[in-house]
């Protein structure tokens, strides 16, 4: 077997190939953050110790269910509690991260005791032995309004509250805890129309502004706010917006804000794509200067199913949302876009200067598809949405932290070089990465995620990250370049896995209807981690491309491959017969009998056996009952493909009683003389329950007519442990399971191509097969 790799080894080459190309107009310093190679004895980095679903810490008596978020975080002096805002729910959260492996709730305070039930927490930070709490309390986008609260964090109460002028969004505090900066938005109303303007256009009155907050002494009631204006007193555009060329000068709507070591603030105006520097003591306008435009080429531009890079965006304002100072001199931005613009990426400012000193061109994009997370429902709008940037230095090394909001994923750069960063690792998050909280005084990064909806499990969550030496367990999974490409192989959705006949270390996996056309995966995994290296195309008999809801492959040894497809409708499932260059050679339906009684869960695995004598028989496995089968007991079809006749035999489903759940198959392969089985529940994060692998005889002859014979089933191996031990959010949908021909056993979740779930691939190592088939 060939030597196994380092995960960092690998990223570093990976990236080295140039994969991560970049193409950026008019940009200086334009870079791939792929620049040398780690030294070994800095090889540092973030592994995810813990995942607090926010949901768990509402008030008693509430719904589970009712939506709940964790948006913006910061962090107690000591490092040990959580503040984060929940505008959901119109609320502040805290949590005891104490223990980074076991974050504790610690409950809430509604905004209800503080003011208003409608008054909305945008942002929190700590000064002190208190938390500032900013609050848009606006009746309306014509009437904004907001207040500044400030809470004492030992026994939770309101010690004072100051009237910020208009509606807010988010707070900073300088280095020496001497001033607060808040960025006052008063947003536009994105179905209202200015004069001569389409709807959503800026200008729409009144104007945004920052309010600076001087903490004088230890008291907050010696504390006093100063408005910095954007505009003029009588609303006319200010000479240094209009002279930088920034969009909409009249109507400036500062987004986010960051001060710098000499008590300089960066305000990012991210609906007129520039940024606006201040001498924070003076509250002087030092700088004002448009974030630009950048042409990005090898992106994925289309919402057709197909993660193809050819796409470009051409001469797009970036619009950048948050913003944090590298240094004195260079800012960073996270270019998420807005209504007119959104560049895929991030970018560092000289602000001596105002140009770009670097730019991240596709880059960002293509770790979205090398990792797993390329979100196509979003490739024909702001792609991965990269809207938070952090940098801290942790160990001597100054880092940047990039959150992806629609890819659901953290990039980690060095920035040991202010103009030439670095790549280092990807961090997993859940759904809506906001809040990006980096806790150097304990080597602990958090990241607090916005998106909640418990109808598909999918809950805000705080996740926490700790630096260490220790090799991370994510990735588990990432692709290599395309084969006469630029980028990445696009891959996800990995819903089966095959073992590759003569390649004993080697696996095949498939795409599901989530991506078009099928694509056949090669694995390699004796590298850490594992490595989509090739693809094939699946075709139809005329050997056009073809997508297929392709839930099992089974690589045939004589050539060639079966796949199960699952139909939209009980006639739509299928086996499908592939020659080795994945042309489509046969078709067999499932039987009209069968098909009649089957609803959108059909066919999810596929295996096969061949005797010495030729005889190949096919094992499919159906997921959930047919109607008019006994309850609990699924199919497992043999198809004989000599005779081309069908028969089938029962399996007996394990029970749940949890509301909306059930109980299915997701996978069959064949181990001796036996079959092993996926079964698994619907449930993920703490919820999930049932995902096991079960074996059962292998029937050496068709099944006779009459009841459903039920093969008696065995545990082999309970495989929810292993999903646990990644610290995630505990996958959903465990679907794929082979023996390679080395004898490992390897599992696979299927990440619905970043749609209602995570995103995030758990490829699992589970050992030998005479170790988890305990010899069978």
């Amino acid at each position: 077997m060939p030597s196994r790799k380092t995960y960092a080894t690998l990223a570093a080459v990976a990236l080295a190939a140039g994969t991560i190309a970049v193409a950026t107009s008019g940009v200086a310093g334009a870079g791939t953050a792929t620049h040398g190679t780690p030294r070994p004895d800095r090889q540092l980095a973030f592994d995810r110790t813990a995942t607090y679903p926010v949901f768990q810490n509402r008030p008693a008596g509430e719904d589970p269910a009712t939506p709940t978020v964790a948006e913006i975080s910061t962090v107690s002096s000591d490092g040990r509690t959580l503040i984060y805002t929940d505008a959901l729910a119109r609320r502040i959260g805290f949590l005891d991260i104490s223990d980074a492996d076991r974050p504790r709730g610690l409950g809430t305070l509604a905004l209800t005791e503080l003011g208003d039930a409608e008054d909305e927490p945008t942002s929190v930070a700590v000064v002190g032995q208190y938390v500032l709490v900013v609050v848009n309390t606006s009746a309306s986008f014509t009437d904004p309004s907001g207040r500044l609260d400030v809470i004492s964090l030992s026994n939770r109460r309101r010690v004072t509250s100051f009237d910020l002028g208009g509606q807010p969004d988010s707070i900073t505090i300088s280095h020496d805890h001497r001033y607060a900066a808040i960025a006052i938005e008063n947003e536009r109303d994105e179905e209202a129309t200015p004069a001569g303007g389409e709807e959503g256009d800026l200008p729409q009155a009144p104007a945004g502004f920052v309010q600076l907050v001087d903490l004088g002494g230890n008291s907050p009631d010696r504390w006093r706010t100063r408005a910095v204006p954007l505009t003029g007193p009588n609303g006319a555009a200010l000479p240094a917006l209009t002279a930088a060329g920034i969009a909409a000068p009249t109507d400036p709507e500062p987004e986010y804000v960051s001060i710098n070591g000499r008590n300089q603030l960066a305000v990012t105006l991210q609906e007129n794509n520039g940024v606006v520097l201040v001498d924070v003591p003076t509250g002087r306008i030092d700088k004002v200067f448009s974030t630009g435009t950048a042409t990005v080429r090898g992106i994925d531009t289309e919402n057709d199913g197909a993660l193809d890079p050819a796409g470009s965006i051409t001469d797009t304002p970036r619009e950048p949302d948050a913003v944090a100072w590298v240094d004195d001199r260079y800012l960073a931005t996270a270019n998420e876009g807005d209504w007119r613009g959104g560049t895929r990426g991030w970018s560092i400012f000289d602000s001596r200067t105002g140009k770009v000193a670097w730019d991240a061109g596709n880059g960002f994009e293509q770790l979205a598809v090398r990792y797993g997370f390329a979100n196509d429902d979003r490739a024909d709008n702001k792609g991965t949405e990269p809207e938070g940037v952090a940098i801290a230095e942790f160990d001597g090394v100054r880092y940047a932290f990039v959150g992806s909001e629609r890819s659901n994923f953290v990039a980690v750069y060095d920035l040991s070089r202010p103009t030439a960063p670095v790549f280092r690792q990807v961090l997993p998050a859940t759904n809506g990465p906001e809040g990006l909280l980096p806790i150097p005084s304990r080597g602990l990064l958090a990241v607090s995620s916005e998106e909640d909806d418990a109808s598909v499990g999918v809950r805000a969550s705080v996740t926490l990250y700790r630096l260490g030496r220790s090799t991370p367990a994510f990735p588990s999974i990432v692709s290599a370049p395309e084969r006469g490409g630029a980028g990445p192989i696009g891959w996800g959705a990995l819903g089966a896995l095959s073992a590759v006949p003569g390649k004993s270390h080697l696996l095949y996996s498939v795409t599901d209807a989530a991506y078009q056309p099928s694509r056949i995966l090669t694995i390699d995994p004796t590298s850490t981690p594992a490595v989509v290296d090739h693809a094939l195309t699946v075709r139809a008999a005329d050997g056009t491309p073809v997508g297929y809801d392709a839930e099992g492959i089974f690589a045939r040894p004589q050539g060639g491959f079966w796949l199960a497809v699952e139909g939209a409708t009980g006639a739509g499932n299928q086996l499908v017969r592939l020659d080795r260059d994945g042309v489509t050679r046969q078709v067999v339906p499932v039987p009209a009998e069968v098909a009649a009684g089957l609803a959108k869960q059909g066919f999810e695995g596929v295996t096969a056996t061949t005797d010495p004598r030729g005889h190949e028989v096919v094992w499919a496995a159906l997921q959930r009952e047919v109607a008019g089968d006994p309850t609990g007991i699924v199919r497992l079809g043999r198809y004989d493909v000599t005779a081309g006749s069908w028969s089938w035999f029962g399996y007996r489903l394990g029970s749940t009683s949890t509301p909306g759940d059930w109980i299915g198959l997701s996978e069959v392969t064949v181990v001796g003389n036996r079959l092993a089985v996926i079964e698994r529940d619907k449930l993920n994060g703490p919820a999930a329950t049932v995902k096991r692998i079960y074996t059962v005889e292998l029937p050496r002859a068709a099944a006779t007519p009459g009841p459903l014979r039920v093969l008696p089933k065995t545990l082999a191996y309970d495989v929810l442990p292993d999903l646990r031990a990644t610290h995630g959010w505990t996958q959903e949908k465990l679907e794929g399971l082979t023996v390679a021909g080395d004898g490992q056993v390897y599992a696979v979740t299927d990440n619905d191509a970043v749609q209602d779930a995570t995103g995030e691939t758990v490829f699992l190592r589970l050992g030998s097969d005479k170790r988890v088939f305990k010899g069978r």
